[in-house]
């Protein structure tokens, strides 16, 4: 068995906009609700790799791993996989972008396997996966469009394009 989600959101913004903030890592503190850091180990012309570090859990615990992420902004995709699995066998992640009327679906579909020793199976984190995209999305919905609007704070206005 594995673990297999897919999620998606409208954002009323033009598809370079949301493509650039959320896109943009060393925001992600920022954006995210659950990412205390980003820490950027490696970049290498569209590849990126990246240490996140999530804000305590109930227990205390900062969890923490290393990411691979591909950007390929032709096609507005994003590939992504843990370097660092911890409780995963496998992690692989694929963002898509694409443009709906006046705004930008973003989706994420996301691939994984848990280690027997992992403290839940493949079915909970689905589940777990699922609760924190659809919240997470929507956060990030939020700021993105107040950015687009130009009403956000300087740390999530739209940032140049490089």
């Amino acid at each position: 068995m594995s673990g297999h989600t897919d999620n998606s959101i409208l954002i009323n913004a033009d598809i370079d906009t949301v493509w650039t903030i959320t896109n943009d890592l060393a925001s992600w503190p920022q954006l995210f609700t659950e990412y205390a850091s980003v820490e950027i180990l490696e970049t290498t012309a569209n590849t990126f790799k990246f240490r996140l570090t999530m804000h305590p859990d109930e227990n205390g615990t900062a969890w923490s791993w290393v990411s691979e992420r591909t950007l390929d902004p032709v096609n507005h995709e994003v590939r992504a996989y843990r370097v660092e699995t911890g409780p995963f066998e496998y992690m692989h992640i694929h963002w898509t972008y694409t443009r709906e009327g006046a705004g930008t679906r973003m989706r994420w579909v996301q691939d994984f396997h848990l280690r027997p020793s992992a403290p839940v199976d493949d079915e909970q984190m689905t589940k777990n996966i699922n609760a924190n995209s659809a919240r997470e999305m929507a956060v990030i919905r939020d700021k993105v469009e107040l950015a687009a609007a130009g009403a956000a704070s300087p740390a999530l206005s739209v940032p140049e394009q490089v």
